[in-house]
Order: C-alpha cells, then structure tokens, then sequence
C-alpha cells in the first residue's frame, strides 16, 4: 500500500494532533531562538561585548546572531543523517532539548562586568549550540508535517510549522515587552529582567518534549524502514545526484530569510531604538514587532491555501513581488520616528514574509526522493539561512554606518529577493507527486527546468 494511501486513509483526529504538535514545537524552538536575537539588538553590545566601543559591539552582537547560521549546516547534516536513516520523530526530540538547554544557560551567564573574557565565550558557544539545533529542527518538522498530510492539503500542513516562526517571534518579543515595559522597566531590564524570558525556555521545553512525544512517526519514514531502503550514507548520496537543486532550494529560502531577519533578527529594533540614532521607545516598538508577528501568521497560513490552490510557485512568486515592492517603504516609513509608521512598514513587509514562507514545506518536501529527503530539505534551509539571514542584520549595520542611509540596506534586500525570484523560477511545481518510496525513480528527475530526465520504468533495479 503507498504512504499516500496510508496518509489519506489517517483520521481528522491524526492530522489535528500533528498539526498542533508541528506548530507548538517550532514555536518554542523559534522563540529561544529570537529570544536571543532580540536581546542581542537590545542589552548584549553593553552586557557582553561593551569593552569594544558601542559601534563595534552592536556589530559584534549582531555578528552573535549570524554565528549561529554558520553552525546549522551542521545539525542539518547530523540531523538529515540519523532523520534518514533512524527517523523524523526522535530528531525533533532531541534538538527541542537541546535548544532549551542552550537558551536557559544563557538566562543564568555572568556578564563581561563580572567574569570578563569568559562571558562572551560562554555565550558564543551556547548560540552556537543553539545554531546546531535550529539546523536539524526544521527539517523534522517539515516532514512529519507534510508526510503525515494528504496529498491535496500538503501546502496548508506544511504551513503548521512555518507558523511557529511568527509564533515564536511573537511570544519573544512579547515576553520581552512584558519584561521591559511592566516587569523591569528602565535599568532593570538591563540588570536582570532580560534573563526571565531566556529561564522561560525551560518551562516551555517540557510542553514541548510531552506533546511531540505523543505523535506517530512519518508514514513514509515507516514505510521506508519496513522495507529497509534507508540510505546507508543519505548525505553523500545528496550531493552526488542532488546538489544543484539543493543550491537551488537554498536560494529559493535566501530572500525570504534575508528580508525575515530585519525584525526577526532585531536589526529594526536596534536601528529604530538606538539612542543615537531615531531613539524610539524600546517596548513601543517591540509591541510593534509583536503586531507584525502576527500578520506574518496569518500571511503565512494564507499562503499555505494559495499553495494547495494555485500552486506552490505561483505563491511564492506573488510573495516575493510584495516584498520587492516594499523593501524601500518599509525604511521610509521607519525613519519617521513614528511608531504607527513604523508598524505600518512592518504590516506592508510581513505580507510578503508569510507568502514566501508559507509554501516552502511543501516545495522542499516535493523537491528531494524519500530515501534521502530529511537531508535535502535540512542542508537546504541551512545554507539558505547562512545565505540570506545569518548576517543580514550585521550586513545593514555596517552599510548604514558606511553610507549613512538605510537606501543602501534596501537595495540590499532588493539583490536578494531578486535572486530568489530566479531560482523559484527555475524550479518546476511538483504538487501532488508522490511522497512514498515506492515513487522513488519519479522524484529523483525533474525537479528543475534544467533536468530533462525521465523516471526509470516501474522494476528497473537501478535508480534514476
């Protein structure tokens, strides 16, 4: 019997219950992560890095923030190895643990002013610890979202855990605004009301840990394994069939996460509450983020609709038009100083944000041959964070000190959101194929307009 069937055949209960354990389990892994990045665009340059002057360490905050990208492809690897060869489930379990054990260390750090050089070290190693995690999350998440769903809804599944990001965004800058604005206005926010958010992780992390506990593995991950056709060294076997479209996915991903991490990785926030700069009201504008945050989620699920309607490509295309049409007016509407304005930029921005990200789930899951499917949509969205957002917000830092107007940080966002137009052109709509092993020779050719490949006849023994 196919996965597709088998998915199909699932109960509504089924498919509730892997939705909710998709969207809470990347929620409270995106919000220890944008914990972090908020609080590096807020209190780290002083806390941790201070010693270097202001301008050198909010670029070296910020670079924090980056370093982390740079360690994702690893967990992908790790995680695209052992997602392919042991299963979805017990991947997504491991590294929820280990980002709340990173975030919650760092809510317990001495700062620089207390334990000097080791500070920054410590909390260095601990992002990087988290950036490890993030690598192998996502792509756990996908799957068992879209290989649980059945095949004319795998665009909305995939959006479940696209929502966690929003999500967790929001509940970061929330809890932060809660903490700054209520709990420890003023100095205390610096002194110690930062760390509260971080120490929440770890409440958060056992929620998380019981409810993805209590889902089923993949379907097509048991199918594979009853039938042992696990890849025996599923990266290797990646790179030597796959590794133009895996270039190719990742700069799908590059201008949606460029364009992402202006709000998400607290460049706005630095930029518009800087007190040499536009000095806005810190919880102000972190309650504006929080709003965006929220459109960003309802963009996101519409487009995960558009996708199962008019197509995964079509969406993506629509999405990316709205964020080249409003990579400059988000900027002028931020330099107002006005906070309405300001929210009105990021309202505008967001809208292209949740249609570029909406359908990616279902494009990468669609993209790569089951057998070797968790790493090809892991090292994907790896390297296309490590392309797109690991420095953007340093990127806009250092180009707004050398050119002294933001113009040059929009124009920045225009080249990469312009990239990924191309590559999602190049790409070919596969909704519908099927996901199951059995579909194999057909997923392995065609994946782009470049492969004029046809699938290997039903009982070749070789594949394609």
């Amino acid at each position: 019997m196919s996965t597709l069937s088998h998915g199909q055949r699932t109960t509504a209960q089924d498919h509730r219950r892997v939705a909710f354990a998709t969207i809470v389990g990347t929620t409270i892994e995106w919000y220890d992560f944008f914990i972090y990045a908020n609080a590096a665009g807020l209190v780290f340059a002083k806390l941790f890095f201070e010693p270097a002057g202001n301008d050198i360490a909010i670029l070296i905050s910020f670079a924090s923030v980056g370093l982390s990208f740079l360690f994702r492809p690893l967990g992908a690897f790790l995680a695209g190895h052992f997602g392919d060869r042991l299963g979805r489930r017990a991947i997504l379990v491991i590294t929820l643990i280990m980002m709340g054990a990173a975030t919650t260390l760092i809510g317990v750090l001495p700062t620089y002013e207390t334990a000097g050089i080791a500070a920054p070290i410590l909390l260095l190693l601990l992002r990087i610890m988290q950036g490890i995690s993030a690598g192998g999350e996502w792509g756990g998440a996908v799957l068992m979202a879209v290989e649980h769903a059945p095949r004319s809804k795998r665009g909305l599944f995939g959006s479940f855990p696209q929502l966690g990001v929003p999500l967790g965004m929001l509940l970061a800058s929330g809890v932060l605004a809660l903490m700054s604005g209520v709990i420890s206005p003023g100095a205390a926010f610096a002194e110690w009301g930062w760390r509260i958010p971080f120490l929440l992780s770890f409440v958060l992390i056992i929620v998380g840990f019981i409810v993805r506990r209590s889902v089923d593995e993949s379907p097509v991950f048991e199918e594979i394994a009853q039938k042992k056709q696990q890849s025996r060294v599923p990266i290797v076997e990646l790179f030597k069939k796959h590794w133009l479209l895996v270039i190719i996915a990742a700069l799908v991903f590059a201008g949606n996460n460029a364009a992402g991490y202006m709000t998400t990785g607290g460049y706005i926030l630095s930029y518009a509450t800087n007190p040499k700069g536009l000095a806005m009201d810190r919880t102000a504008v972190l309650l504006a983020v929080t709003a965006s945050a929220a459109l960003w989620f309802i963009f996101t699920l519409v487009a995960g609709f558009l996708a199962d309607s008019i197509g995964r490509k079509k969406t993506y295309l629509i999405g990316y038009g709205c964020l080249i049409v409003t990579v400059f007016p988000l900027f002028w509407l931020v330099n107002t100083g006005n906070i309405w304005a300001l929210f009105l930029g990021l309202a505008m921005f967001t809208v292209g944000l949740g249609l570029t990200y909406g359908p990616q789930a279902a494009v990468y899951s669609e993209l790569f041959p089951a057998s070797i499917r968790f790493s090809g949509v892991a090292i994907s969205y790896a390297l296309g964070a490590i392309i797109g957002g690991a420095f953007a917000p340093m990127i806009a830092t250092a180009l707004v000190q050398a050119t002294g107007t933001t113009v040059s940080v929009s124009v920045y966002l225009l080249i990469v959101a312009l990239v990924s137009t191309g590559a999602v052109l190049v790409i070919r709509e596969r909704k519908g194929i099927d996901l199951g092993i059995n579909n194999q020779a057909e997923q392995e050719v065609g994946a782009t307009i470049f492969d004029k490949r046809t699938p290997a006849r039903t009982g070749d023994s070789a594949r394609v």
